[in-house]
């Protein structure tokens, strides 16, 4: 018996820790990737983007490139700001919360 509860309780957090670790945030991550229509704002920001990381950066004074981080510092923030988010439950959160309510009724 108490070995199936361990494994329950072991299957159960790996679900909650996993679906965590592969949601790492990255810049390619940002990028939209379904075929929905962006808005014109958002795609002008993207387009930027590119263009800073295609601009050669090695004939740039330390101040501009300081300038173009901040730059795009504050286009990452606007793009988070302006997604869709919303309330993201992994699959072990889902189970607790299931488990409670029915513990509780």
């Amino acid at each position: 018996m108490k070995k199936i509860t361990l494994s329950l309780m072991i299957f159960v957090l790996s679900l909650t820790v996993l679906p965590s670790l592969a949601s790492a945030s990255t810049p390619e991550s940002l990028a939209p990737t379904t075929a929905t229509e962006v808005p014109a704002e958002v795609q002008k920001m993207y387009d930027r983007l590119e263009e800073i990381k295609a601009m050669d950066k090695s004939e740039m004074t330390r101040a501009e490139k300081k300038e173009l981080r901040k730059e795009v510092r504050a286009i990452k923030a606007d793009l988070k700001a302006s997604g869709n988010g919303g309330i993201y439950l992994s699959v072990g959160a889902i189970i607790i919360i299931i488990l409670l309510l029915i513990l509780l009724l």
